[in-house]
């Protein structure tokens, strides 16, 4: 499937910032089952600094504020060729070992209720892939999808504990409880072809986690389905703080403002 995809992000500020600085991950990356045909960035209010590759392959680029403006604008877009693999990435690769993945981290830091809920899963499967999936039904039913209910702060044990939560909710939550049963999980953001809408308000999460003999795989619990050539992986990482669309630090105190264009469409 060939996919076209344009996301405008407009920043504007109630006071003119004297300096930011912006990490963007919004390159889609080149991996089995994708290809990037071809991808731009464009900035008005500010500039490019540098481009490099994090220890996630993730295609990170550093953008300035250009000093004592109330705005910038991001629109990032191109087209995009997807393959259904049944959310099979497969082999390992960047810097970071698999080991890395099995770290814990403030989102995806298990508590009591995630544990129950591993007991609770059991062992009793064929393979791990199979665990896996039923894992990916229980989250669904345990924390249902409901908009505002949740930040981007909100680990997994918290969306446990409240019962509701979105895509990222649902990843965090995963990863938790894979990590939990010895397998290394990661974080994946990009973007999601809707069938019934082009327009959409953001993009899309979901979880993927590695199993031996046969490597990386996603899995959507928003959706109870892995990956296919609807989707479209930008960026991945421990949880959503190594895998944000956008993270960066500016000075002052200034309210910030932000809106969205997002369209993915065949």
């Amino acid at each position: 499937m060939r996919l076209r995809i344009s996301h405008r992000t407009h920043y504007r500020y109630d006071a003119p910032v004297p300096y930011a600085l912006q990490q963007l991950r919004k390159t889609p990356k080149e991996r089995a089952g994708q290809k990037v045909l071809n991808w731009v960035i464009e900035i008005e209010g500010g500039r490019k600094e540098v481009e490099f590759d994090d220890q996630n392959n993730n295609r990170v680029t550093l953008v300035s504020l250009e000093p004592n403006l109330h705005e910038i604008t991001l629109l990032c877009e191109g087209e995009v060729e997807t393959i259904d693999k049944s959310g099979v990435v497969g082999v390992h690769g960047g810097c970071a070992p698999l080991w890395y993945f099995q770290r814990v981290t403030e989102l995806t830091k298990p508590g009591p209720r995630m544990r129950a809920l591993v007991r609770e899963l059991g062992s009793d499967f064929d393979s791990d892939l199979d665990k896996v999936h039923a894992l990916s039904r229980m989250l669904a039913e345990k924390i249902k999808y409901e908009t505002g209910t949740t930040e981007v702060q909100t680990g997994a044990e918290e969306a446990i504990v409240a019962g509701k939560g979105v895509c990222q909710d649902h990843a965090h939550a995963l990863i938790c409880a894979a990590r939990l049963m010895g397998m290394p999980a990661r974080y994946v953001s990009g973007y999601l072809m809707m069938n019934d809408r082009v327009d959409q308000d953001a993009g899309h999460a979901w979880a993927e986690v590695f199993i031996e003999g046969i490597g990386w795989i996603g899995f959507d619990v928003s959706n109870g389905i892995c990956p296919d050539e609807r989707y479209v992986a930008v960026a991945t990482g421990l949880d959503y703080q190594e895998a944000a669309p956008v993270s960066g630090v500016r000075f002052g105190d200034m309210a910030e403002t932000m809106t969205v264009s997002l369209q993915v469409q065949q």
